[in-house]
């Protein structure tokens, strides 16, 4: 039988802790990797609720952004001057900093899971809807032009035509959703919030606990990635025949 190679990333991965734990600097600086795994140790039922409340936070604000970005996509791409209002909008949403609206979404909704969701929910919402309407309104002529000339309806040609042929872009805009959602939340939590990583690093970050601050962000980073892997799968699993 043939051995199994070891993935590449396994060893750069393995180089960079030892590099890393082989730094001289002061543990309030940068602690070594040694210190942070006994962080995740000693705090493990702070940072496990900690963890579940961003998860919750983080699942809840992709499915509403992306579930608005999606229906408003194909609402502009079946009334085309709703879209050329709209436009406008989406880019300046998306040009004022996510960090200046926290504020704001926290005064008006409290210090509740409310503004972490609502703040999600923006960062996610523009790649799913720009992606969304980009495909709708890229479908071929020559598929629009036949269901036409066989009578189909706007809404015919919109739910069998366009929307099948612009999944795998509605799957690329929710992968990037996906990367964004986590930032979302701990924003939410760092400027106003008592629960989640986020604010767990604000709290160590206060208390000069920089060993707590990495195991947070540690647990921050593998709930991104594993988050990012799982809705990759499923838009594989779901728009396999489209893709």
């Amino acid at each position: 039988m043939k051995a199994r190679q070891i993935p590449a990333a396994i060893p750069v991965a393995i180089g960079l802790l030892a590099l890393w734990q082989g730094l001289i600097l002061p543990p309030f600086l940068l602690p070594g990797p040694v210190a942070v795994v006994g962080a995740l140790f000693s705090h493990r039922d702070v940072l496990a609720s900690a963890a579940l409340t961003t998860l919750a936070e983080i699942l809840a604000g992709f499915a509403l952004g992306a579930g608005l970005g999606a229906g408003l996509a194909v609402a502009m791409a079946y009334w085309p001057r709703l879209a050329a209002a709209l436009r406008p909008v989406l880019l300046i949403s998306q040009v004022i900093p996510i960090f200046a609206l926290a504020p704001i979404l926290t005064l008006w909704l409290g210090y509740g899971m409310a503004p972490k969701v609502a703040v999600t929910a923006l960062i996610c919402f523009f790649p799913v809807a720009s992606a969304f309407l980009d495909g709708l309104q890229r479908s071929p002529p020559a598929c629009l032009d036949l269901a036409r000339t066989m009578g189909a309806s706007a809404g015919r040609e919109m739910w069998h035509i366009r929307i099948p042929m612009a999944l795998p872009m509605l799957g690329s805009g929710l992968k990037l959703a996906a990367v964004y959602a986590p930032i979302g939340a701990v924003i939410g939590e760092w400027v106003g919030g008592s629960e989640g990583l986020g604010a767990v690093m604000i709290h160590a970050n206060g208390r000069m606990r920089i060993d707590l601050t990495f195991a947070a962000l540690t647990l921050v980073t593998l709930i991104a990635l594993g988050f990012h892997g799982a809705v990759a799968w499923g838009v594989r699993r779901a728009f396999w025949r489209f893709s």
